[in-house]
């Protein structure tokens, strides 16, 4: 008798991993813009419709070279906001007017290398955005995160804090910070299926030597 593999979790390549359920997607396999990186296991639910999710990359002109790069296991709640660096316009000098970018001789104003940018919009492992939150250009999210409903994101935030408000400021930490080094030295995220099934116990527990003991 042939005994059936075991089941490692949902198939990191599914559109929908939920059965039955549509307005829940791996946002990995629904992205095809090369500057947007997206870890497996992320996952993007929307009110409406999951499929609009580009909607919410904002000011990500074809000429932006600017990248959003968001990590695996994150939980993405309907209506986040991304906003990238072509939202913004220079302040260092006497106009903000972005006259470059209607041509016709005001392309000479200033050269592409003056275009203020602060640089890719980068999401960890493990984090969790709440609905409506907004993110600014070149904020950096650390792993295990939580940012709060409808957070304003203007500065970074570190591994497993928890930020809420307008601006976003951290409310309390998740950990003491040498749970957070330890958590961070395991990064179970990068684990492949097998064994984080194995170990899904310790996971989800807060039996960090358990975890740390993971084979």
């Amino acid at each position: 008798m042939q005994v059936p593999a075991l089941a490692h979790g949902p198939d990191p390549a599914a559109i929908y991993p939920m059965p039955g359920q549509q307005r829940l997607v791996f946002l990995k396999n629904i992205i095809n813009d090369p500057r947007i990186e997206v870890g497996e296991y992320t996952y993007y639910d929307d009110f409406r419709d999951p499929h609009r999710f580009l909607e919410n990359v904002l000011y990500h002109f074809p000429f932006s070279q600017d990248k959003l790069r968001i990590g695996r296991f994150c939980m993405i709640a309907s209506g986040a906001k991304f906003v990238m660096n072509g939202g913004n316009h220079r302040t260092d000098v006497f106009t903000a007017y972005p006259f470059p970018i209607f041509g016709q001789g005001w392309e000479q104003a200033f050269g592409p290398d003056k275009w203020p940018s602060k640089g890719d919009l980068v999401v960890g492992h493990d984090v969790w955005i709440g609905h409506d939150a907004l993110l600014m250009p070149g904020v950096q999210v650390g792993n295990g995160a939580i940012i709060a409903t409808r957070a304003v994101v203007t500065r970074d935030v570190p591994p497993y804090a928890v930020v809420a408000g307008n601006p976003a400021a951290v409310v309390r930490m998740r950990f003491d910070a040498d749970t957070i080094a330890r958590l961070e030295q395991v990064a179970w995220w990068n684990w492949d299926a097998a064994k984080i099934t194995r170990n899904l116990a310790a996971i989800c527990s807060r039996d960090l030597a358990a975890l740390e003991r993971a084979a």
